[in-house]
């Protein structure tokens, strides 16, 4: 088996963010390069010409979980990232939760729902999730690690399961935290973390309330509401969240469409 395959499949089975970076046209076509988010090319190579900007923009790429062709003078690379599953962690067993777990789960989330209430938080009722978990945050955090793969959606209003969930992910490198709430609820919230030592560059990344501003109103609506917000922070939207309709060029870039980089 060829290095770049075994390092394929090693950043697979680690489930580790990397991306495969392929010479598409131009000197050295063909030319592979395997690389790992954290660690850097880990088999192959790129051409010397393009290797510094080509795996800074990859780093970006990979960041966004998006695959472009890239295009560096006369030099097309073509990035594939390699994105592990996101793992969505829901506290509160609420009947706003049980179409989030549901949809959640069809986007390709790994989805956990944890509530302290045993008559909530059962498999009958979330048949769609991973893993239903009885118990304070406590017993999530002790066995799921808090990474930038990690989604932590909080609806419950209860400060016994609020306190430590923002306690444990603190500082963390999750993808996104975002908690139910009026607005009022939120300032409170905010000026509680900003006493606990809670920075304004940490404040400000919480999605507080919850959900793009859709009008909704049933449990179903909300689901499509924060759904809509975890894919904008998933993916690098520019969080606008207005309607297509109207909007010039193209919805989004194709796989593969070219950018001019350099």
């Amino acid at each position: 088996m060829s290095p770049t395959i075994e390092a394929i499949k090693s950043l697979l089975a680690g489930e580790r963010l990397g991306a495969v970076a392929t010479v598409v046209a131009g000197g050295g076509i063909g030319t592979k390069a395997i690389i790992d988010f954290e660690d850097g090319v880990i088999a192959g190579a790129l051409p010397d010409w393009v290797a510094v900007d080509a795996l800074g923009d990859a780093r970006g790429l990979m960041e966004r979980e998006q695959s472009r062709t890239l295009t560096y003078g006369e030099t097309s690379i073509f990035i594939e990232v390699l994105a592990p599953q996101p793992v969505m962690l829901i506290f509160g067993a609420g009947h706003n939760a049980q179409p989030l777990t549901t949809m959640a789960k069809m986007m390709g989330f790994r989805v956990v729902v944890a509530d302290a209430r045993p008559m909530w938080a059962t498999e009958d009722r979330f048949p769609d999730a991973d893993r239903v978990i009885v118990g304070w945050p406590d017993a999530v955090f002790d066995e799921i690690p808090l990474e930038r793969r990690t989604y932590v959606v909080l609806l419950s209003h209860d400060p016994r399961f609020e306190e430590p969930v923002f306690e444990a992910v603190h500082s963390q490198p999750i993808r996104y935290l975002g908690a139910i709430g009026s607005r009022r609820t939120h300032r409170a919230r905010l000026e509680r973390l900003a006493a606990a030592g809670w920075s304004q560059e940490q404040l400000d990344s919480i999605y507080g309330p919850i959900g793009l501003d859709i009008g909704a109103e049933t449990p179903v609506e909300m689901a499509v509401s924060i759904l809509g917000e975890i894919v904008q922070a998933r993916y690098g939207g520019d969080g606008s969240g207005l309607s297509l309709r109207g909007v010039p060029g193209r919805i989004h870039k194709q796989r593969g469409e070219e950018e001019g980089t350099a």
